[in-house]
């Protein structure tokens, strides 16, 4: 981990590839492991992969101080904003999954997209999540919250579209992070972002399956103001979990967006 953030908090950023920059923001509660396969697809067309775990999460500093601060909306765009400058990114794309669109719409509207051509938002939570009351059975049995969401997050209740074993996997890393930090992770601060989205001057794809139970089209509705930028709503049937459980669409979509 590399001290990039304003406050000097580590965070750690795989990086591979040498082309156009994409980074790769992540959800709630998981890390940058979960881009590892969209990572992939666009390695070999040539972009470079920037994927950046949250503070707390993955591999990144565990920070001190008040939780509420810590995980403001403005801290994590604050952290990716450190990244990109860091690493000097220059038109760089983002591509960023549930609450990870929230920090992206965030550092957008505080620090410009001077240096960002176009974002794709998968399952966007913005600008309504879940309610508070949702998580409750988080605080005392985590475990059994996740196993409970997973058929929903995934789609497996119907075809097989994932492995049990990838599914073990998301909940191996997702029961990594520390609980107090999941908690405060989940408070629904994107109800703040109706301004905020106001101010996106950039091209943005959404992509929203309308099997989404983490993120439901009818309380996220962020597309009705990124649809006056051009952007695409792809309203298939798809879970919250569409990264892996329609990993091929998604890769061509990204692909055909990032190519212009």
């Amino acid at each position: 981990p590399t001290p990039i953030a304003a406050d000097g908090t580590a965070l750690h950023y795989p990086d591979f590839g040498s082309g156009a920059p994409v980074v790769l923001v992540h959800a709630w509660s998981l890390s940058s492991s979960m881009w590892e396969y969209r990572a992939q697809a666009l390695l070999t067309a040539g972009y470079r992969c920037i994927a950046l775990d949250r503070r707390g999460h993955g591999r990144s500093e565990v920070p001190g101080g008040d939780l509420a601060t810590t995980y403001h909306l403005d801290t994590p765009a604050g952290d990716l904003a450190g990244l990109i400058e860091a690493l000097d990114l220059r038109d760089a794309a983002i591509v960023a999954h549930s609450t990870g669109t929230c920090e992206v719409t965030r550092y957008l509207v505080r620090h410009g997209s001077a240096r960002v051509s176009r974002v794709v938002f998968l399952g966007a939570m913005t600008p309504t999540g879940p309610e508070r009351e949702l998580f409750a059975l988080l605080r005392t049995d985590r475990p059994q919250w996740f196993h409970d969401a997973a058929p929903g997050y995934f789609a497996t209740g119907g075809a097989v579209l994932v492995s049990a074993a990838l599914v073990a996997d998301a909940v191996r890393q997702i029961l990594e992070v520390l609980l107090a930090m999941q908690i405060a992770g989940a408070d629904p601060r994107c109800r703040s972002l109706s301004a905020d989205l106001k101010g996106l001057d950039v091209p943005v794809m959404l992509m929203h399956g309308s099997a989404d139970e983490s993120a439901p089209h009818t309380i996220t509705a962020a597309r009705r103001r990124i649809w006056s930028l051009g952007a695409r709503l792809i309203h298939d049937g798809a879970p919250h979990g569409r990264h892996v459980a329609h990993e091929d669409e998604v890769n061509a979509e990204i692909l055909h967006f990032q190519a212009g």
